[in-house]
């Protein structure tokens, strides 16, 4: 009795010791992949937030050096029109592709091709002498600025648990506010010392010298790196379902993840009438500026940076809000973003002052007011995929966003040449409140997905 007794403790204390051991080596696990994920987040998130800011570099040099070659080749505001139209409905369209290409591919391999490819593309629009190469350049730039989004709507479904992604998108979609108010500024000096060509050619040699570094610290996702996903990391779940973890398939992408789902057409909806308004903004900001409120082409450089700087506090703001205030609810959000800016158009449409003062305060309430829907619409749209179809989800909304786009670059250039400025501003109201209606559509299943979250 008493050896048994002696074995039965022995084999207790061997059982002690062989978990006190297990649980250590889990404690162990766990700091190291706290600590990876720690020093991996934060290197792909500024690597993002660089690359991305840096596709604006080679992306909005048209907008800087339209009001000179309007002057130097005697184009019509349709013309140029036309030229914002061709992109951006070839980057709509790529965009929706490159989201579906993008879900199979590794990201840092994806972004770094299409930075080349941009750059490339720019430095080559920058020697044409024909209005047609120009836009055949412009257009195929177009294809290659699609490839910059798609990865890093990936990358962030895949880093970010969904109770920090608010916070965290509207940081990262500050990146091409970024890049634009550096061409802004950086492009208007280019253009008053050196002519036109030097806003497309200097930018696309920093863009190709940016693109290496780009490929040099980005990467894809944890489990590439050997890590467990966030899901495991944060004990969300304590297993990633098998079906999860497959690769998808294109059919499985339209059939199962977008086509049917109602709430990502809403969404689609919202962006394209939203775009229209930002694009309207992006595109002729600075040839309306100096012709209808008397700035000069540094002045209307500024008031453009000015509208795209706000942008970054919007979008920031309007994720931290639908996280903390809204409780992942992002379409209620939105909601009131949209009702701000629906006045904020007003205003600005309606006192028509040459002060600029006035004119720089409503631009710089709303960049921040329309940054903000936009904002909540490309998370929207990754959320409402999930993590098999996020790049695929984000980029069909981003189709739609630039068919609106589209619609801004040769609408708005055809309404200003018949009808003047004024009736551009009516078609952006009638826009916002279009952009509103969609988004009050989406509140129920905005609500259902901040429910399903486990976090919120």
């Amino acid at each position: 009795m008493t050896y048994v007794a002696t074995r039965r403790g022995q084999d207790n204390k061997q059982r002690e010791e062989k978990l006190l051991k297990t649980g250590v080596r889990s404690a162990m696990r766990r700091v190291y992949i706290n600590r990876q994920y720690r020093y991996w987040r934060s290197r792909i998130f500024y690597s993002l937030f660089l690359g991305y800011a840096t596709f604006y570099l080679v992306r909005q040099n048209l907008t800087v050096a339209a009001p000179e070659m309007l002057k130097e080749f005697g184009y019509t505001k349709s013309q140029i029109g036309w030229i914002f139209a061709l992109f951006s409905i070839i980057y709509g369209v790529g965009k929706f592709i490159s989201g579906a290409m993008c879900d199979r591919t590794d990201a840092r391999y994806f972004m770094s091709i299409g930075l080349v490819g941009s750059a490339v593309c720019t430095l080559c629009a920058g020697f044409s002498q024909s209005i047609w190469v120009f836009a055949l350049l412009y257009s195929l730039n177009g294809a290659f600025q699609s490839m910059g989004w798609p990865p890093v709507s990936r990358l962030m479904t895949h880093w970010y648990a969904p109770e920090e992604l608010g916070t965290r998108w509207g940081l990262i979609n500050g990146s091409h506010q970024f890049g634009s108010v550096i061409l802004l500024l950086g492009g208007s000096l280019l253009l008053g010392y050196f002519g036109w060509r030097a806003v497309f050619i200097v930018p696309a040699i920093l863009a190709l010298l940016l693109a290496g570094i780009l490929f040099e610290r980005l990467r894809d996702t944890p489990e590439s790196l050997g890590l467990p996903p966030i899901e495991e990391k944060d004990d969300v779940v304590r297993q990633v379902a098998p079906r999860e973890e497959a690769a998808v398939t294109f059919r499985e992408i339209f059939m199962e993840h977008l086509l049917p789902n109602r709430a990502l057409w809403y969404v689609c909806m919202a962006n394209f009438f939203v775009y229209i308004i930002r694009m309207g903004f992006f595109n002729w900001a600075p040839t309306f500026l100096q012709e209808a409120r008397g700035a000069s082409p540094l002045g209307s450089g500024a008031q453009s940076s000015i509208f795209e700087l706000m942008g970054v506090l919007g979008g920031l703001f309007a994720g931290w809000a639908s996280d903390r205030i809204f409780k992942g609810r992002r379409s209620h959000a939105g909601c009131y973003f949209m009702g701000a800016l629906i006045v904020l158009l007003f205003l600005f449409w309606w006192l028509q002052t040459a002060s600029q003062a006035v004119n720089t305060a409503l631009l710089f309430l709303i960049g921040f007011f329309l940054y903000g829907p936009q904002t909540l619409l490309g998370m929207s749209g990754a959320e409402l995929g999930g993590k098999r179809a996020a790049a695929a989800a984000n980029g069909l909304t981003g189709t739609f966003g630039y068919l609106g786009g589209a619609v801004a670059g040769f609408g708005v250039g055809k309404i200003a040449d018949c009808w003047g400025w004024n009736a551009v501003f009516l078609f952006f109201e009638i826009c916002a409140l279009m952009g509103s209606f969609f988004f009050i559509l989406n509140r129920h299943e905005s609500s259902r997905v901040a429910r399903r979250s486990p976090k919120f």
